[in-house]
């Protein structure tokens, strides 16, 4: 059972999807858009963060890269869009375009907590050999 933090701005696509991941066993907290969504994240700790893309105010990459710059930079974060071209780049775990099936949702959150990303500013380096 993972505690996952929901951050859409949708309330019906955010109570579909919080029934869903509950009856696949999970806990799940919504937040209704991307500042509740980065309030709730600082104040507590959770095992995945998924997270709309396409949100007034802060967007969902925006909530990534918040996460990827915080105290807990390994947090999972699958993001979620109608508009597949926005879930371009390396901050997200893994991405779902909307209308997806519920095994598309379990295997990217399988996908995130099997193998999360390094955020690129943890990433490790090369080591330069001096001699």
């Amino acid at each position: 059972m993972l505690k996952i933090l929901l951050v859409d701005d949708e309330s019906f696509v955010s109570e579909v999807l919080q029934e869903i991941l509950n009856r696949l066993g999970h806990r799940v907290e919504t937040a209704s858009g991307g500042k509740e969504g980065l309030l709730m994240f600082d104040s507590q700790a959770y095992d995945l963060v998924i997270t709309d893309i396409r949100m007034p105010g802060i967007d969902g990459h925006g909530v990534a890269q918040h996460i990827r710059s915080s105290e807990r930079p390994y947090t999972p974060v699958i993001g979620i869009s109608g508009t597949p071209w926005f879930l371009e780049g390396d901050t997200f775990d893994s991405v779902i375009s909307k209308p997806f099936t519920v095994q598309a949702l379990t295997t990217a959150i399988d996908d995130a907590i099997e193998h999360p990303i390094a955020p690129p500013s943890l990433q490790q380096h090369p080591v330069l050999s001096m001699g």
